[in-house]
């Protein structure tokens, strides 16, 4: 991939994470926003294929698979956050294994 076709995919990624704090805002069960931004993101990697001239992808399923790929970047960018925010928040050291 190009760095300079990265924005799209960014992008994509931008876009779930956003939906997906709009799914946490209503009562839904939050074990579906890995399900939610990976099909979303597969939507709007559609859609990007066929409107963007530097989209990464050369055919259709390609299209898919990145923006499925970015959506659930989404996610994993969310757990990535609350993991430092929480370690942070009770002291925990970053060095991991056992401590003694």
């Amino acid at each position: 991939m190009d760095i300079g076709t990265m924005g799209s995919v960014v992008g994509i990624t931008v876009i779930c994470y956003l939906a997906a704090t709009a799914v946490r805002a209503t009562p839904l069960d939050r074990k579906w926003l890995p399900v939610i931004c990976g099909g979303f993101g597969g939507l709007l990697g559609i859609l990007g294929f066929f409107t963007m001239t530097d989209y990464p992808a050369g055919d259709v399923l390609s299209a898919v698979a990145v923006g499925i790929v970015s959506g659930l970047a989404a996610t994993g960018s969310h757990q990535v956050y609350k993991q430092v925010v929480a370690s942070k928040s009770t002291g925990e050291s970053q060095k991991g294994g056992v401590e003694g």
